[in-house]
């Protein structure tokens, strides 16, 4: 999971973990272990995104360490260009690596949602990122990608976001631990993973994510994708 936003002690152990070669190298292999249908949310990112943005559109991508979607959106639409966003120097040379040929099409900027550019932008994503930071931070990003994107420009999001009840949430983890058993990850680091999960990540109520959106100016925050814990939304600004 990427992170292109600043934090607390939480976040200097994430950017620890994006900074070890070790980690780095097998980056790549680990998001479709551990999102259900990592694969399908990217496609329908960037269906999201084409429904308005032009053919020769510009993409502001926040976390975009490893490369992974800007690859899956640099293939699907030749025309489009990217400014992708992370702290990581690792991560975003990895992602140069993982868009090889395509990576001409794409600018990185080493840092948070500070520093990416002013755009305006046609279009924006930020994909399992924003669980790592508390409320106040997301809506502060919220508000900054809102500003610069295009009029009625979409902004696609995906991270973690459960219910709060005390039988639904727990539940919820659960099943996230039986997915990553079952996509191949050792029972022991599945439980650790929601270990992590529930006690370390900041975990919004669906409705909690719909109201940011809303209160960043963005209008029709709509429900795309649910795999499990994970949940996506489109919204426009």
């Amino acid at each position: 999971m990427n992170d292109s936003i600043r934090g607390d002690d939480i976040m200097t152990d994430i950017q620890a973990a994006f900074s070890d070669p070790q980690f780095v190298a097998r980056y790549t292999e680990g998001p479709r272990h551990f999102v259900p249908g990592y694969d399908a949310m990217q496609s329908m990112a960037a269906i999201l995104l084409a429904e308005r943005v032009p053919g020769d559109a510009r993409v502001l991508v926040l976390g975009a360490g490893g490369g992974l979607e800007l690859k899956a959106f640099a293939q699907a639409h030749p025309a489009w260009s990217f400014d992708g966003v992370d702290p990581s120097a690792a991560m975003l040379a990895l992602a140069g690596q993982t868009l090889g040929e395509l990576a001409p099409r794409a600018r990185f900027h080493q840092g948070y949602i500070d520093d990416a550019p002013e755009g305006p932008f046609d279009g924006a994503t930020c994909l399992l990122t924003l669980h790592f930071v508390d409320v106040e931070e997301r809506r502060r990003i919220a508000t900054e990608v809102r500003r610069r994107l295009k009029p009625r420009a979409p902004f696609v999001v995906v991270h973690l976001s459960a219910p709060h009840g005390e039988a639904e949430r727990p539940l919820w983890l659960s099943r996230y631990s039986a997915f990553l058993a079952a996509s191949g990850v050792e029972p022991d680091r599945a439980a650790a993973a929601r270990d992590a999960v529930t006690n370390h990540l900041q975990i919004l109520a669906p409705a909690q994510d719909e109201a940011i959106l809303r209160e960043a100016g963005f209008s029709d925050p709509t429900l795309f994708y649910a795999g499990f814990a994970f949940r996506g939304w489109v919204a426009y600004a």
